[in-house]
């Protein structure tokens, strides 16, 4: 079962990636566990939340700017992207955002 990320006390930063799917899985599943996997590697890493339907919503949270920077930058992660634009995705938008402020139960 999925859960809530933990996180730090804000300020820290949000990669909401929101994608939609190409037909068949293609590899996608393997490599989307093993992104997850080597992202929690990643200094500056705090966690991840996702959720796939229709449409697919990921959202990594990062300490700083940085370290979101280094991981679009890592070859493994470089080469998913590439694969993501050959054959798994139709679209997809990445937003990055500061966390200003968070709450809950």
């Amino acid at each position: 079962m999925p859960t809530i990320a933990t996180t730090p006390n804000p300020p820290y930063y949000a990669v909401i990636f929101t994608s939609q799917r190409t037909d068949g899985d293609n590899g996608y599943g393997d490599m989307a566990t093993k992104m997850l996997d080597l992202a929690a590697q990643q200094p500056g890493y705090l966690g991840v939340e996702s959720a796939k339907e229709d449409l697919g919503i990921t959202v990594s949270y990062w300490s700083d700017l940085e370290s979101i920077k280094n991981w679009k930058a890592n070859i493994e992660h470089t080469r998913a992207q590439q694969l993501g634009h050959e054959k798994w995705y139709s679209a997809f938008k990445v937003r990055i955002s500061k966390v200003e402020r968070d709450y809950g139960i």
